[in-house]
């Protein structure tokens, strides 16, 4: 494997935590999975070392680079900070020295929308391109933004929270809570206009042809589509990557979507702009989290 170079990617989820061996070109050397661990940034830091461990032990690698590691919420890359209140509640933890603690190799740490835009540059979708956003549409929404080459995090690490972005005057107690496009877009919000329990048997009634699933379904569609278009008309990115549970039914989604992305964009960055479908599906954050690795190590 003379010339190329291998990291241990770290895709941390509220529910799940995958590991993988990544070479610089992309191959994939050895993978586990398992639930994410609870009981604070201590034990999420120890697992995340158990699963690097193990992914180098089945590689059958002896040298790696470091570690990239991304997580769902904000890192301040500042102070080594991170908030991901689905795992460590609603204070921020010193991830970076727990990590450090326990890891023998350099490591590199950004949020999963960071990742998912990361992992789509270099292998998926937005194969190449310079302007992209990934939105990642499941029981949240969040987007990863890369503009004129260069990841974009704020001042804060907050960019990309567009589930916040604001497109009903008349304000919901739910919006204070998780955002208005959120509230509107995303997979609960399907659930809710459908009757459903779940987005997921919303879309199954829709595909059996329930007329009220299929309503519900076009209003999620025109409310995402919307949001979309403020991204567009914003950053007038090349491509507009849906990632995500909810885009497991892009079948019934993407057309709606570009129709009101359309209807609302400014026209000139509505034409410019492709709306698709992730081509890298769950190994987005890993592989992205592989890139960052190699890119900033």
């Amino acid at each position: 494997m003379s010339g190329v170079e291998l990291v241990i990617a770290i895709d941390l989820g509220g529910t799940k935590l995958a590991a993988a061996v990544v070479d610089s070109g992309g191959r994939v050397l050895a993978r586990n999975k398992r639930a994410s661990a609870r009981g604070g940034v201590g034990e999420s830091a120890k697992q995340i070392a158990e699963a690097a461990g193990v992914a180098l032990r089945d590689s059958g690698v002896e040298e790696i680079r470091g570690v990239g590691v991304i997580v769902p919420g904000i890192y301040r890359a500042e102070t080594g900070m991170a908030w991901a209140p689905n795992l460590w509640g609603h204070e921020e933890v010193l991830l970076r020295d727990e990590l450090e603690r326990r890891l023998e190799w350099p490591v590199v740490i950004e949020s999963d929308r960071a990742g998912y835009v990361t992992g789509e540059r270099w292998l998926g979708a937005a194969r190449g391109l310079d302007d992209v956003v990934f939105l990642a549409v499941g029981t949240g929404i969040g987007a990863g933004i890369v503009s004129g080459g260069k990841l974009i995090g704020g001042s804060g690490g907050v960019a990309g929270a567009a589930g916040w972005f604001a497109l009903n005057r008349e304000r919901r107690d739910i919006y204070a809570q998780i955002g208005c496009w959120e509230a509107e877009a995303a997979g609960p919000a399907l659930a809710r206009r459908s009757g459903y329990a779940s987005g997921e048997l919303a879309i199954e009634a829709a595909r059996a042809g329930n007329a009220e699933a299929l309503r519900a379904i076009g209003e999620t569609a025109c409310y995402m589509g919307m949001g979309i278009a403020n991204i567009v008309s914003l950053l007038n990115p090349q491509m507009v990557v849906l990632g995500g549970g909810l885009m497991q039914a892009a079948d019934l989604f993407l057309e709606p979507i570009r129709r009101a992305m359309l209807e609302w964009a400014q026209p000139v960055a509505a034409r410019q702009v492709r709306i698709e479908k992730t081509e890298l599906g769950e190994d987005a954050g890993l592989l992205g989290a592989a890139r960052l690795a190699l890119d900033n190590i």
